[in-house]
């Protein structure tokens, strides 16, 4: 009997994590460069970015920063193109611009649909041709949400590229099977970041998501950034094609 612990140590892997410069990306970068990967860190924010990288290097970690801005797909891929093949691949960039629909407007459908859908997409293409090139075999982790499967008031344009998303990454999972890529994705539940901070200052806001969380806690960036080195890791070999729920059983209900 193989008594053997699984190993959820990142020793020796290559990580990509767009969207890295605050919130749930960082806290990624941070956990999977204390797991023994060597992290690069993606965002237009070169400042943040640099320092970050520069932090995690103080602590003895393995850390660079990429400016980039994953909306110019072309642009992205030729510096994917450019660089040795990752590993790990955590697709993290979004955004959202909750209103009612009756009130949105074709730009906020660009930018919602465009920077959560289209530059995800293109980015895995991008990751995913060096990956196959390597040969080695890899993880994607594309950054859902519980809204990528229920629905709610005034997220008409987030919950449609979540559900998009969810639908590329099971189809993609199949696809890449064959190259021992695996592709998964996380759908936290509301996170305290500093995009919604705001949203949080209202108690009453507030009240409205606890009360549909069981757990009774609004998420907080390890919780994510927890999942993201376990998807990461030889640990989750047999996992594809799969969502991991972080919901505090919001979809449970």
């Amino acid at each position: 009997m193989n008594v053997a612990a699984p190993s959820f140590r990142l020793d020796g892997k290559r990580v990509l994590v767009t969207g890295a410069g605050r919130g749930i990306g960082l806290a990624i970068a941070r956990a999977c460069a204390a797991s023994g990967a060597d992290v690069t860190l993606c965002a237009r924010s070169a400042g943040e970015i640099g320092e970050a990288a520069a932090a995690l290097r103080g602590l003895g970690l393995k850390a660079e920063a990429l400016p980039a801005d994953v909306t110019d797909v072309e642009g992205f891929a030729a510096l994917v193109a450019a660089r040795p093949a990752f590993d790990v691949f955590v697709n993290n960039a979004g955004t959202n611009r909750p209103k009612p629909l009756a009130q949105v407007t074709v730009e906020d459908y660009d930018a919602v649909l465009g920077l959560n859908l289209r530059s995800a997409v293109f980015a895995a293409k991008a990751v995913t041709a060096r990956m196959i090139e390597a040969a080695r075999g890899g993880s994607v982790i594309n950054m859902s949400s519980q809204m990528g499967h229920v629905g709610a008031a005034n997220r008409t344009l987030y919950c449609a590229s979540k559900w998009g998303l969810e639908g590329f990454t099971k189809a993609l999972a199949v696809e890449l099977a064959p190259h021992r890529i695996r592709v998964n994705t996380i759908c936290p539940t509301f996170v305290e970041t500093p995009m919604t901070e705001p949203y949080f200052r209202d108690p009453a806001f507030r009240a409205e998501v606890l009360a549909k969380i069981p757990l009774g806690r609004i998420g907080q960036v390890e919780d994510v950034a927890a999942a993201a080195v376990f998807l990461a890791s030889d640990g989750a070999s047999l996992m594809t094609g799969s969502a991991l729920m972080l919901d505090g059983g919001w979809t449970a209900l």
